[in-house]
């Protein structure tokens, strides 16, 4: 099962990587300043994903991928102003990251909104997922690369983000990796606290999400998170119409040390020392690497 997550993750991380140029534009940084002798040094923290909320879709649906691979179900968040609802999941063993999933509580948009999202959603008849084979690891990976409805109208689109900027990616983008999370903590001194990165990321040149501010810090102070801004990526609408948009990006995050183990030497210190699960509050701001508030900025800076 444990090789059949690995190549599912692979073909993720791949196309992502195709996709979000910043990703190795920044392992081509660290490698330059020897923070790394190689990338496999880096630590992935976790990925994550944005469904829509409908029957047949969103994390009810997606989910049975990842529990099928071992993953184990964890805290809810909910984000009222963005009508997100989110869950984290745990992953069978340290090597695989931690997930992280949102779906979009379309019920509680505009009639409007949710009339263009039904109209591409209802294409889906039933759980696509119960039809996979999930110990196939190559039809799980085309899986999550496919279109799972018609290619929207640029229309359709620019109604959405109006309303709900995270609804406009997910009818573009469908279940494409949103980002990866570099493990700070991991990364040898003077890199493995997020300010140092943060000036490391900036002093090459990368845009960071400052919404909330660039580092995103939670009440009990042992989870930091940056972000960069989301690469912007030329969309090809229906009817043959174009439009520059919103794709992925990359996160950071710091995972301190919990005050019961602050006597362990950095060599002794394990996953399970370090401050677990997500922070509602900084994930809040985090999806916000993706709207316009923030890639405007970016476009703005060329």
């Amino acid at each position: 099962m444990h090789e059949t997550l690995k190549k599912v993750l692979g073909g993720l991380m791949r196309r992502y990587q195709e996709r979000v140029p910043d990703v190795e534009a920044i392992i081509e940084a660290m490698l330059r300043e020897g923070i790394i002798e190689n990338r496999e040094q880096i630590e992935n923290d976790h990925i994550a994903f944005r469904t829509m909320g409908v029957p047949q879709l969103g994390i009810a649906s997606f989910e049975k991928i990842f529990l099928h691979y071992g993953y184990r179900k964890q805290e809810k968040y909910n984000f009222e102003g963005k009508k997100l609802n989110a869950f984290w999941y745990a992953p069978p063993s340290p090597e695989f990251p931690r997930i992280f999933v949102s779906e979009l509580r379309v019920h509680e948009l505009s009639e409007v909104a949710q009339r263009i999202i039904y109209s591409y959603t209802d294409e889906v008849q039933s759980d696509p997922v119960d039809d996979l084979n999930l110990d196939n690891w190559e039809e799980v990976d085309a899986f999550l690369h496919k279109a799972l409805w018609r290619l929207p109208t640029l229309e359709d689109y620019e109604r959405l983000l109006q309303e709900s900027e995270y609804a406009a990616w997910v009818i573009y983008n469908r279940y494409y990796l949103n980002h990866f999370t570099v493990s700070i903590h991991s990364l040898p001194e003077g890199y493995d606290n997020i300010q140092g990165y943060n000036d490391f990321l900036e002093r090459n040149g990368f845009k960071l999400n400052d919404s909330g501010g660039k580092i995103k810090k939670s009440p009990d102070g042992l989870l930091l998170q940056s972000s960069t801004v989301a690469e912007m990526i030329e969309a090809a609408f229906a009817e043959g119409k174009k439009k520059t948009i919103s794709g992925s990006y990359v996160e950071f995050a710091e995972r301190k040390v919990l005050p019961a183990y602050g006597h362990l030497q950095k060599s002794e210190i394990k996953r399970q020392h370090r401050r677990e699960g997500f922070e509602a509050g900084n994930a809040d701001k985090i999806f916000e690497s993706t709207y316009t508030t923030q890639t405007l900025k970016r476009e703005a800076v060329k």
